[in-house]
């Protein structure tokens, strides 16, 4: 299998709507690193499994609808506590719409929202 990633930083905001959340029920910023990693057998024609700066640019695109905004304002979080969990998923399923992934297999989005914790949502095309 090949796989090829590419990493992008964002900052963006949330606060937890569970029960006793703690500092984190309080609208915070997080500089999370985003990486989308695709995965395929094949490569085409130019031994490319796809055009890295065609996934930059998918990225980027994605990632516009978060730079600097409140998640839970979005309405993909609305009535959803918003967590790096649904944030990964609602990146990853966002990506793959943007993003041309013909010889991609799986893609998998990881949200690290600090140095030590992530969470990873992971599809098949």
């Amino acid at each position: 299998m090949y796989r090829v990633s590419v990493r992008r930083d964002v900052i963006a905001q949330h606060y937890l709507t569970v029960p006793n959340p703690g500092p984190e029920g309080k609208l915070h910023s997080h500089a999370f690193t985003v990486e989308v990693e695709l995965t395929g057998a094949e490569l085409n024609e130019y031994g490319y499994l796809v055009d890295i700066d065609d996934v930059k640019a998918a990225l980027d695109a994605t990632l516009e609808r978060y730079r600097d905004s409140t998640m839970n304002d979005l309405p993909e979080f609305e009535g959803k506590n918003p967590s790096v969990e649904r944030f990964a998923r609602f990146v990853c399923e966002r990506f793959g719409d943007a993003a041309t992934l013909d010889q991609t297999e799986r893609v998998s989005v990881r949200i690290w929202e600090d140095d030590t914790a992530s969470a990873t949502y992971e599809t098949t095309v």
